[in-house]
């Protein structure tokens, strides 16, 4: 297979991912794996932008041409205010990792939901009137809630740090069942510090613990969590992949749980992101067997 990156040229159009930090990224080697497989006379590049200058990366996209970019952490909630249009999931989720380049024109997208949904369905995760725990309460958790929701979870926890901020998210999706069940739900949201990690009443009732947050990626730890609680059958799901099992994903592992990394996700993402960016759908498969080279996982 021809590399992209052999054959760059003064007509070659970029796509970008910008996050902080981005050097662990694969999604180059996903999209150029694609790029490849098309023959297309395009190229997607990993750029380091520190939140004080994504405004200004942000602005440099109709300049350069380029034609979209991803966003990771920590630009996702940040870029909202800064896109000329926004999808309804974008603005649902007041989150953006996707950034299109439409004539100039930045219009927002977030594919992250979806991508985390159908994962979890080709995974075949049952949370249908079940308890799931969320940790987070940024532009990835509100990704997981609204899975959850998709997946009709009965019960949602969000857990974060800053409670307040949770509550926020909370009564942000509190507001999206009333409109979408015509004032009626039967699925309940609620905001609880990080402590409820540790809680055995509802730890024991989990059927599945997301992890939405970046603990881990900067640091060797994570935050206490009583695993031995949680059913035999709890699944714990990390939105963060790594080639080795991640700070969080290690403990569940260890005791037979069942642990699953954001791989799946990043690839369903991924496979939308393209298509935003360039108008085609990458081939089938062409972008998980790239991923699953680079970590190591054939």
């Amino acid at each position: 297979m021809d590399d992209p990156v052999h054959r760059l040229s003064g007509r070659t159009l970029l796509t970008a991912i910008f996050g902080d930090p981005v050097a662990h990224s694969l999604s180059p080697a996903m999209h150029n794996a694609a790029y490849a497989a098309l023959a297309m006379d395009r190229a997607y590049v990993a750029f380091h932008v520190t939140p004080t200058g994504l405004r200004e990366a942000l602005r440099a996209i109709p300049a350069l041409g380029i034609a979209g970019v991803n966003l990771t952490v920590p630009h996702k909630e940040r870029a909202v205010r800064m896109m000329a249009q926004l999808t309804d999931e974008a603005l649902l989720l007041r989150a953006v990792n996707c950034v299109i380049n439409r004539n100039g024109e930045l219009h927002g997208d977030n594919t992250d939901a979806r991508g985390l949904e159908a994962d979890l369905r080709a995974q075949h995760v049952s949370i249908a009137g079940e308890l799931a725990v969320i940790i987070g309460a940024g532009g990835a958790a509100s990704a997981a809630v609204l899975a959850a929701l998709r997946l009709d979870a009965a019960r949602i926890v969000i857990c974060n740090r800053t409670i307040a901020r949770a509550n926020r998210l909370a009564r942000s999706f509190a507001r999206y069942l009333a409109t979408r069940g015509g004032g009626r739900s039967r699925q309940t949201i609620e905001a609880r510090g990080l402590d409820t990690l540790v809680n055995v009443t509802t730890m024991s009732a989990a059927t599945i613990v997301i992890n939405a947050t970046p603990m881990g990626l900067k640091t060797g730890g994570f935050a206490s969590l009583s695993y031995a609680a949680t059913p035999s059958e709890c699944v714990f799901y990390d939105m963060i992949y790594a080639r080795e099992p991640t700070p969080f994903l290690a403990p569940p592992l260890a005791l037979g749980r069942r642990a699953i990394d954001g791989a799946g996700m990043l690839i369903n993402q991924g496979v939308l992101a393209f298509e935003l960016f360039n108008g085609v759908a990458p081939p089938a498969g062409v972008m998980r067997a790239a991923l699953m080279s680079a970590l190591g996982r054939e």
